[in-house]
């Protein structure tokens, strides 16, 4: 709560800072290094996380912050003029919809992503994170319709092409939310990979960026952004496509193409997107679009974090119930693996543990590749709306927003 309360204004300030304190000629550049320190940031996390919890401890994950937090608070008294609040503002501030949105998202959040682990509505957390994300829900709308201005303007949703937007960006934060948070867990599971080891496969998703960050500038001045958008999807689907085809055998290294690919769509997708944001509605409400976009994009990671957890259970339980279904006891074929692996192992109760221990490592590769499989036709789904943007104009300098 503490960590989203004070650094839910992070973005939007760092946004404001690059649009006010830069000239439009070096805006693509700071634009260009705000948006690849914003995606290394979750890349490189993992792997920072990873060796802090292998070599230190756990706790180091978050004592790491304090003095990285410190420096960069000095620097923003150093090097920021000191502007005064104006305290009249709050006082037309939409209260009712702060509430609604912070128990609405919040409550929806924990519902999403803890439901599985807690079955869902026998748990009596999970009911009463319901009723606090639909109460939630109903205080936000009150407030669009009672408020000179709204907390967030929903309204904007409305547009063909920011909906377009915020759909794409909700399934590409799906993609890459989901991707963080599978490959680690296949890792570990099938690979024996510790977090540092799956740290360094997820960094690799970050590598593109900086190749990249030298050309974004002209990329952003050159390249159509259907065009752009479009390729980024393609290769986020072609990257997920390649990790559905996991086996058991599988490791970290056959990850390196389809990482280097996610994080080529990434820098394509993402980055173009949000100049797609703010160049979708009146200059008046490009602040709105841009946390919306960032509201959805979230919002989809915790749906995909959801998700996976119900589609690996409940695929891994329908691939097992088949392969077992198979393994008739009165074929000879099984008597023969089951005898040998007993002469083995020295008794037939170890042989037939060692087969179920196969089942399932099999059934659970399967659903992985279901999981990768789903993201990719997911990706291709939202493809057709790269039709609805509109080219950025030629003389315009590229929006502060990621």
């Amino acid at each position: 709560v503490g960590q989203g309360f004070t650094g839910g204004a992070m973005i939007p300030t760092a946004q404001t800072i690059i649009a006010q304190r830069l000239p439009p000629r070096q805006q693509p550049i700071g634009i260009a290094l705000f948006g690849v320190t914003a995606i290394l940031g979750p890349v490189v996390g993992p792997l920072v996380g990873g060796w802090l919890t292998e070599n230190v401890s756990w706790h180091y994950a978050f004592f790491i912050n304090v003095p990285i937090c410190a420096v960069l608070v000095t620097m923003l008294l150093v090097g920021l003029k000191h502007e005064k609040a104006d305290m009249t503002e709050l006082g037309n501030a939409d209260w009712l919809g702060i509430a609604g949105l912070t128990l609405g998202l919040g409550g929806l959040t924990v519902f999403l992503e803890d439901g599985q682990r807690e079955q869902w509505f026998d748990s009596g957390l999970i009911r009463l994170m319901a009723l606090v994300s639909l109460v939630g829900f109903v205080l936000l709308f009150i407030g669009q319709r009672t408020a000179t201005r709204p907390i967030i303007k929903l309204s904007l949703l409305l547009d063909r092409q920011f909906g377009s937007v915020a759909l794409m960006g909700l399934v590409l934060g799906m993609v890459l939310y989901g991707t963080s948070y599978v490959i680690p867990q296949f890792l570990a599971a099938l690979a024996d990979y510790n977090a540092l080891q799956s740290g360094k496969v997820v960094l690799l998703s970050g590598l593109p960026s900086l190749v990249m960050m030298a050309i974004v500038p002209f990329l952003l001045r050159s390249v159509d952004i259907r065009l752009a958008v479009g390729a980024g999807l393609l290769i986020m689907a072609g990257s997920a496509f390649l990790d559905s085809g996991l086996t058991t055998e599988t490791s970290g290294g056959d990850f390196t193409v389809s990482q280097l690919m996610r994080g080529v769509g990434q820098i394509l997708g993402m980055l173009f997107l949000s100049q797609a944001v703010v160049r979708s509605v009146p200059a008046a409400d490009a602040g709105d679009a841009s946390g919306l976009f960032n509201a959805v994009r979230n919002l989809g990671g915790s749906f995909a974090l959801a998700g996976i957890s119900i589609l690996q259970e409940q695929r891994l339980w329908l691939h097992s119930r088949r392969m077992e279904e198979t393994l008739n006891a009165n074929s000879p074929m099984v008597q023969d693996y089951v005898g040998g692996l007993s002469q083995s192992l020295g008794s037939t109760p170890a042989a037939l543990g060692m087969i179920a221990q196969q089942v399932q490592a099999q059934a659970l590769v399967i659903a992985y590749n279901d999981i990768f499989w789903i993201m990719a036709v997911g990706t291709l789904i939202v493809l057709p709306l790269v039709l609805f943007l509109r080219p950025l104009p030629k003389d315009a300098a590229p929006a502060a927003m990621h």
